[in-house]
């Protein structure tokens, strides 16, 4: 009887352990790792945000000078050192800044080899926010490129993409999210002259945690964007994904041929865009056994008739296949995507002059896809922010201009930041 006894709670146990087992097998399925890019260097401690840290908040706010200024002592690993400075001499719009980022100020400008010399008439103009071209060339100069040595201003952008710096290199309205996504890329780049990547050599220097560098090799994942179908998925190369509306009741539902049109999309550890949730994406098992990734619970899929990047010759075949816009696609199962094809019209440009402390047009109506021009003919510079944090031109000087392409509908207030009291304007988009 003992020896029955035992056998029964041997095998009890045993099926326990089976059942854990299973569960846990179960857990595992569909729990790839998944890190935003904020979530990466927010782990490295290359961008910590304000008070409340990388919040949405934050990660949608233009970026200024003075957080591109600390962003590059911090990845030349100055940072500290220029927070400890105790020189009185600074510049004369420091009062501007924070208590803390006032010793900042005065460590660039004692530094002044360092290429943060201001904007003149001893200004520093710490608030004004920078463009895309600019942030790169702070990225340059963290990697160890001199301007007017290895590139000029002007050819900022295409010598950047030689060093493989390029994601953000088109937007118009530089946000803090972009700060994330172009400092990732210089992370992963190698230091001019050597043989390290940026991120190793900040290891190496102990200025960051090497244990955190594993995310740096996660898959990335990429937004790209068309006038026609606005932002949208791809994958690190910029080969367009796709969802299928046919997959609302069954992930299963591409199978055989359909998927010798539309292979399978699948990626362990990602790296996701600085402004979407890592948490809208996962995978799942495939009844034919193989792994893949999905976005809101819709599987994620190529076509074959995608040749190169940016291609998007998949969208609404058969009235089924989409790309996935992350401001239009709900949860799968909860309602069917926003996903209407767009009607292929020509954009339309517009222009607007500053002139005389005043937007030449108050209220200009335009069309989704449509690009505005400013141009300033004042003396003075002035910019176009919008109230939203949508679009941010940086300061225009005489005669230059500055663009940004409405790629969504709506009411976009702005103003000139430096007269924002007064020189205020609205674009209607509709």
């Amino acid at each position: 009887m003992r020896n029955f006894k035992k056998i029964i709670v041997s095998s009890v146990m045993l099926f326990a352990v089976i059942m854990a087992l299973t569960v846990l097998s179960a857990m595992a399925d569909g729990e790839a790792s998944v890190k935003s890019e904020a979530q990466v260097v927010g782990d490295l401690g290359i961008l910590v945000g304000d008070g409340n840290g990388l919040t949405a908040e934050y990660l949608n706010k233009p970026t200024t000078r003075i957080q591109a200024a600390i962003m590059f002592l911090r990845l030349k690993g100055l940072e500290a050192e220029a927070m400890a400075f105790q020189g009185t001499e600074n510049f004369k719009d420091a009062n501007l800044v924070w208590a803390g980022g006032q010793p900042i100020l005065a460590y660039l400008k004692a530094n002044p080899v360092l290429g943060w010399v201001g904007a003149g008439d001893g200004n520093f103009d710490p608030l004004s926010s920078i463009s895309a071209q600019q942030y790169y060339k702070v990225l340059l100069e963290a990697l160890g490129f001199m301007q007017g040595m290895d590139f000029e201003y002007a050819n900022v952008i295409p010598f950047a993409e030689k060093n493989g710096l390029s994601k953000v290199a088109g937007v118009q309205a530089f946000k803090n999210a972009n700060i994330a996504t172009a400092t990732i890329e210089a992370l992963k780049a190698k230091v001019n002259g050597g043989d390290k990547t940026l991120a190793v050599q900040l290891s190496d220097d102990q200025k960051i945690d090497a244990t955190k560098l594993g995310a740096l090799q996660y898959t990335a994942l990429n937004l790209q964007q068309s006038a026609a179908l606005g932002n949208y998925l791809a994958d690190s190369n910029g080969m367009t994904l796709y969802l299928f509306t046919k997959d609302t009741a069954d992930v299963n539902s591409c199978t055989d041929k359909c998927l010798a049109a539309w292979p399978i999309y699948y990626a362990e550890n990602l790296i996701v865009p600085a402004g979407l949730n890592a948490e809208d994406f996962s995978s799942f098992k495939r009844t034919d056994g193989k792994e893949q990734s999905t976005y809101k619970g819709w599987p994620l899929y190529y076509y074959v008739k995608d040749t190169k990047a940016g291609d998007t010759t998949g969208q609404n075949v058969g009235k089924v296949w989409f790309v996935l816009d992350p401001a239009k696609v709900t949860v799968r199962g909860e309602a069917t995507p926003a996903v209407k094809p767009a009607e292929n019209q020509a954009p339309k440009t517009y222009s607007i002059d500053m002139q005389n402390f005043k937007f030449s047009q108050a209220e200009l109506t335009v069309e989704v896809g449509s690009t505005v021009t400013w141009t300033n003919k004042d003396s003075v510079k002035h910019n176009a922010v919008a109230v939203d944090g949508s679009f941010s031109l940086p300061l225009l000087a005489n005669g230059e201009s500055g663009s940004f392409t409405f790629t969504k509908p709506g009411v976009y207030d702005y103003y000139c930041e430096p007269h924002k009291s007064f020189m205020k304007a609205t674009i209607i988009v509709k």
